[in-house]
């Protein structure tokens, strides 16, 4: 099958070049509309996160609440991460991204059921589910760029994606913020709903072609190949056999140990900023957290360059960049200044999403993509859930969250410290420009 990646080749800009998005939008119609979808579903995504935050808050009223529902949103891709790769390589990815968004439409306005304290228990169970749907739709999703998009424009695509991603969480959480103190949660509830409704509509007038498959010889069959194990086994074994693409596939579970500055972030925007209606703080601080996101892959590679050894580089400086900006996030004493650290924080935490994404898309074969995606994420989402965990329970000790925000802080030092020997010691980096 023909793929947009069939076309006569063209001089592409550099992507700290912001004429390089308008190209790709331009001249690449599939992935327009692929980036149109996702664009309207992370906009309501988070007004659902702004207003469960707030529901959970008058409701309960604890930090183990906030970091419940996030374990809630996490274990599920922990859990079902492997089949979800075997799914997102086996089946067409088109069918699995409009099911995952018509699914969640049902399972957002479930939320409107919850009336009582004695019903969070149903938050839980929902956003448990919303995510299970979510971690097939991930790894199909990002599996997906490199058949649309020709080599010289990932870059550029997964900049954009990233970007897109940031820019939705800044603006749907400032948004969702304050269409929850000025109506109420229930109303961000239903436009959460109906994004999912349209980027299913955008997604089915998309043709998403999928690369050929190696061919498989005397392949066998039985319980093993029917329920996907022996595909889990491949790909182990493949990435086992990489140790680049191992060492790829855990940066964002190195992000992922200080992982619980997700729930200080609503903490602090609504018990420690005081002074802001409900919902307006935390997502003051989370249109922050975006902001940064968007800009920091951007800035990376105007500063760094765009080579892959720039790119491991600006992984490595990007954990030190967190800790030294949450450190300082742990002593504001205002939102503004607060706000303004999370900001610089998260243009660190970008750089290690966009960047390992962008380089395991660039060196793992079609056929591996999605299950290599989907234990990326699994194991992300497990030692996420054990920092948001255990940061719940900080809070809700009595310890000061600000000496909870040095300690999370402080973590990010191991992981980069880390990366970055490996960088030096471990591998002979390739010095040249990545197409």
């Amino acid at each position: 099958m023909a793929s947009n990646t069939d076309k006569t080749s063209r001089p592409f800009l550099p992507t700290s070049d912001w004429r390089s998005y308008v190209t790709l939008l331009s001249t690449n119609p599939c992935y327009r509309r692929f980036w149109i979808s996702g664009v309207i579903s992370h906009l309501g995504n988070w007004f659902n996160y702004i207003a469960i935050f707030v529901l959970l808050n008058k409701l309960v009223g604890t930090g183990h609440a906030v970091g419940w529902f996030l374990i809630a949103k996490f274990i599920p891709t922990t859990i079902l991460g492997p089949t979800a790769g075997v799914i997102a390589d086996r089946l067409p990815r088109k069918v699995i991204l409009i099911t995952s968004d018509l699914l969640r439409v049902l399972i957002v306005l479930a939320f409107l059921l919850v009336n009582s304290a004695e019903q969070v228990w149903l938050v839980y169970l929902l956003a448990f589910i919303q995510e299970s749907v979510w971690t097939f739709h991930d790894p199909a999703r990002r599996a997906t760029v490199p058949n649309i998009c020709r080599p010289e424009e990932l870059n550029v695509a997964n900049a954009l994606g990233g970007a897109t991603w940031s820019i939705m969480l800044a603006f749907g959480s400032a948004a969702g913020g304050f269409v929850t103190a000025i109506f109420n949660w229930q109303t961000a509830i239903v436009f959460d709903a109906l994004t999912f409704i349209i980027s299913a509509a955008i997604m089915a007038t998309i043709s998403l072609p999928q690369l050929p498959k190696e061919p498989t010889t005397n392949k066998k069959t039985g319980w093993r190949e029917y329920t996907g194990l022996n595909d889990i086994v491949e790909g182990y074994r493949y990435v086992a056999a990489h140790r680049d693409v191992a060492a790829l596939l855990l940066v964002k579970s190195g992000w992922a140990i200080a992982g619980g500055i997700l729930v200080l972030l609503t903490w602090f925007g609504e018990n420690v900023f005081s002074g802001f209606g409900e919902g307006s703080g935390s997502g003051i601080l989370y249109s922050f957290r975006g902001i940064g996101a968007a800009l920091g892959p951007i800035l990376a590679w105007r500063l760094l360059g765009e080579t892959r050894s720039a790119m491991y580089r600006a992984i490595g400086l990007s954990f030190f960049t967190a800790s030294i900006c949450y450190l300082l996030f742990s002593q504001s004493q205002s939102i503004l200044i607060g706000a303004t650290f999370v900001l610089l924080g998260h243009m660190g935490g970008s750089v290690q999403w966009v960047f390992s994404t962008n380089l395991l898309q660039r060196v793992v074969p079609d056929q591996f993509r999605g299950r290599v995606f989907a234990a990326e994420m699994a194991i992300l989402t497990f030692i996420l859930s054990l920092s948001t965990w255990f940061t719940g329970a900080a809070l809700d000790s009595g310890l000061d969250p600000r000496t909870v925000a040095v300690r999370l802080a402080l973590l990010f030092i191991i992981p980069g410290t880390l990366w970055t020997g490996w960088v030096i010691f471990g591998r002979k980096i390739e010095n040249h420009k990545v197409n």
